[in-house]
């Protein structure tokens, strides 16, 4: 069953607050864009590192909450960016799973300019939470 999109992206208010608009998610990958807005930017017209980096955790987030176990929550535990280029317009994220265990998940997440070049890759660590058990 494919996942509604606006959905999830409306389980993570600020991410929905950036805007983000996911294209494609499943367990093993997730595809968004964040479009460029004056808002987001910083001097120049450039992208803020910062709405990048969100834009990477919060994908990377989708991928690791799409393989959850019913009742499992997550959050992430590291987050590790390498800018590559300033981006000027908007972004395109792809996040991969890299390793899913029982207690923890690997996502890596490349961001792209409208020219396809990398613009930053995020290698994140998300931990998974056990539901609670009832009494």
């Amino acid at each position: 069953m494919r996942p509604d999109l606006d959905t999830l992206v409306q389980l993570m208010p600020f991410a929905s607050t950036l805007g983000i608009r996911l294209e494609e998610a499943t367990a093993e990958q997730a595809v968004a864009v964040l479009d460029h807005r004056p808002e987001l930017c910083t001097a120049g017209g450039v992208m803020h590192g910062g709405a990048l980096m969100s834009l990477a955790d919060s994908l990377g987030a989708v991928v690791t909450f799409l393989g959850l176990p019913e009742g499992a929550t997550t959050a992430t535990i590291t987050s590790t960016t390498q800018m590559f280029r300033p981006a000027a317009g908007s972004v395109r994220a792809v996040a991969t799973l890299v390793h899913r265990g029982r207690t923890a998940v690997t996502v890596q997440t490349d961001l792209y300019d409208g020219d396809e070049r990398l613009v930053s890759r995020t290698t994140q660590v998300q931990a998974v939470k056990a539901p609670r058990e009832s009494a």
